[in-house]
Order: structure tokens, then C-alpha cells, then sequence
């Protein structure tokens, strides 16, 4: 940067342009570009590595969370229960099978049962009659019919109690077979809720093991993509670490630039002869060329290590000088 301020002061130029010349170097510039584009893609290769990691890591877990071990144990644990569930729904079945026989049982008995209650309603229907019809009698003084209702209500009385005693036992063996109904019903509800539980707990192991393995479907996808992701930043950063440079040969001012190769003056100027013009350019571009060159010269014989400012500068040199002769023409012929 000294050097080439030094040789602008020499050739006149203004220290800002040499010192732009040298740091706008577009060389300097597609470095400086392909650093940071380096930087970056090293820095998404990380990144890309470290998520690769961290799903190998979350692989691991669900491998060893879904091992074969392991679920072959699920297994063995849904087909035990499924195996007790399909028991207990044929037992169930069975059981539910002599109900309506048990139920006729309890209808027969409370049938027999209501049967030996009316029967000692009749009877006591008609001991109350005969006991009636003796009153009448042993008020008349009719002493032959009163004892032979007298004969009559005893036997009614010992039918009384026959009868009652007959309900006693219609009534025990009703509450029998409503017991025994009772019990079987019991059984088949047991049977069904076991059949109910062992299903439950099949559903929830079956539940268990394909969580295990969704879980270890989904890791092993995330790990792929992973490391699709890593291989994809990784070639990016190999690109970027070594990338392709062209140095441009020639370098051609855009059309609008303020410094052109050649002024012709214009033909209609009266300032000027024909030929005038064109000699004081070439004077010009010799004189300021020759400058530039020995200026470089001197400076390259001391040996500097920054070749390139001194390049840079001299071009600029030959540039500005080119442009200042141009200047002043283009003024004359104005």
C-alpha cells in the first residue's frame, strides 16, 4: 500500500485512487469472496455433522428401545393375552348357554310358588265360611250339623296348614333357583369382563410395540436424511474449499466509461488543423507512458514485495494521463 501511494504521488494521481486500485483488486476481491463462501459452507458442515450425530444418537436409543429381543417379548405377551381373551369368551359363551334353562327353573318354581299361595287363600276362604255357618248352626241348636261343621273345619284347618308349609317350601325352592340364575349370570358377566381385561391389555401391548417400532421407523428416516444432508454440506464445503479461479487475461472498460483508447476530434472544429489532434494524443500517450514505465522500473529495482500495487499503480498512472490529454482535446475543439 506505501509503494503505491508513492508511486501515485510520482505519477500525479490521488492517493485514494491508488490505494482504491490496490485493495478493488477483483482478484482480491473473488478471494476474499471465496474465504467467506468457504467459511460458511464449513461452518453448514458442522452444523450438518453434528444434527448427523445427534440422529445416530437417537437411533441408537430407538434400536435398543425396539430391539428383537424385545419385541419378541410384546409378542409373546399379546398372543398369551389374546389366547386367555378367546378362553374366556367360549367360557362365557358356554356359560350363557343354560340360562334359559335356569331361567324356566325360577319361572316353574315361582309358578308353584304363587300356586301354594292361592291354595291357602282358598282354604282360609273356607274355613272362614265354616266357621261362619257354625255360629249359625249353634245358634239354631242344631246340634248334628254343629258337629259335623265341627269335623269339617278341623280337617280345613290341618289342609291349612299342609298348605302353608307347602308354600314355605315352593317359596325356598324359588329363592334356589333365582340363586342358582343369579350365579350363573354372575359367571358369564365374570367371564366376559376377563375377556373384556385381557383384551385391554392386548390392545395396550400391541399399542406399546408399534410405538416402539413407528419410533425406530422414524429415526431411522431422520438419520437418513441426515446423513443425505451431511454428504450434500460436505461436498459443498470440499467445492468451496478448492474452487476454480480464472484470471482474466484482458480487462475491456464498459461502453461507458469516461476513459476511452482513442478521442478523434471532430471534423468540424475550428480550433484545429485536420491533423493536429491526433499528434498531441500520440505525444501525450508516449510522454505519460514512458513516465509511468521508469517510474515502475525504480521501484521495482528496490526489491518491493508487493509487485501488483506497483503494477496497479503505473496502469492507473498511464490511465489518468491518457484521460487528461483527452480532456484538454475534447476542450479545444469546444
Amino acid at each position: 500500500m506505501g509503494i503505491a501511494l508513492s508511486l501515485a504521488l510520482a505519477a500525479g494521481i490521488a492517493p485514494a485512487t491508488a490505494i482504491a486500485a490496490e485493495t478493488n483488486s477483483p482478484v482480491d476481491a473473488v478471494v476474499l469472496q471465496t474465504a467467506a463462501s468457504s467459511e460458511t459452507a464449513a461452518t453448514e458442515k458442522d452444523k450438518a455433522y453434528a444434527a448427523m450425530q445427534e440422529a445416530l444418537k437417537n437411533l441408537e436409543a430407538a434400536q435398543n428401545a425396539a430391539s428383537p429381543e424385545k419385541i419378541a417379548r410384546f409378542n409373546d405377551d399379546i398372543a398369551r393375552f389374546q389366547e386367555f381373551r378367546e378362553k374366556m369368551v367360549a367360557q362365557a359363551a358356554e356359560e350363557r348357554e343354560l340360562l334359559p334353562a335356569m331361567q324356566a327353573n325360577v319361572d316353574a318354581a315361582q309358578a308353584k310358588y304363587d300356586g301354594a299361595i292361592n291354595r291357602v287363600s282358598e282354604l282360609q276362604a273356607e274355613l272362614d265360611k265354616k266357621l261362619e255357618m257354625l255360629k249359625t248352626l249353634e245358634a239354631l241348636g242344631y246340634e248334628e250339623f254343629v258337629e259335623t261343621t265341627k269335623q269339617q273345619i278341623r280337617q280345613l284347618q290341618n289342609e291349612m296348614v299342609g298348605a302353608k308349609s307347602h308354600v314355605g317350601h315352593c317359596e325356598t325352592e324359588l329363592r334356589e333357583c333365582q340363586r342358582c340364575l343369579r350365579s350363573q349370570e354372575r359367571r358369564v358377566n365374570d367371564c366376559e369382563r376377563s375377556a373384556e381385561k385381557y383384551k385391554a391389555h392386548s390392545d395396550q401391548f400391541i399399542a406399546w410395540r408399534d410405538t416402539l417400532l413407528d419410533n425406530l421407523k422414524k429415526a431411522q428416516t431422520a438419520y437418513d436424511d441426515a446423513c443425505k444432508a451431511y454428504e450434500e454440506a460436505k461436498a459443498a464445503a470440499d467445492k468451496a474449499a478448492s474452487p476454480e479461479i480464472t484470471k482474466p487475461t484482458e480487462t475491456t472498460p464498459p461502453s461507458g466509461s469516461a476513459q476511452p483508447a482513442e478521442t478523434t476530434q471532430p471534423a468540424s472544429s475550428p480550433a484545429t488543423g485536420k491533423d493536429a489532434a491526433p499528434s498531441s494524443a500520440k505525444q501525450a500517450n508516449a510522454s505519460n507512458g514512458k513516465q509511468a514505465n521508469t517510474t515502475a522500473d525504480k521501484l521495482a529495482n528496490t526489491g518491493d514485495p508487493a509487485p501488483s500495487a506497483i503494477a496497479l499503480a503505473g496502469i492507473a498512472a498511464m490511465g489518468l494521463g491518457i484521460t487528461a490529454t483527452a480532456t484538454r482535446r475534447i476542450k479545444n475543439s469546444k
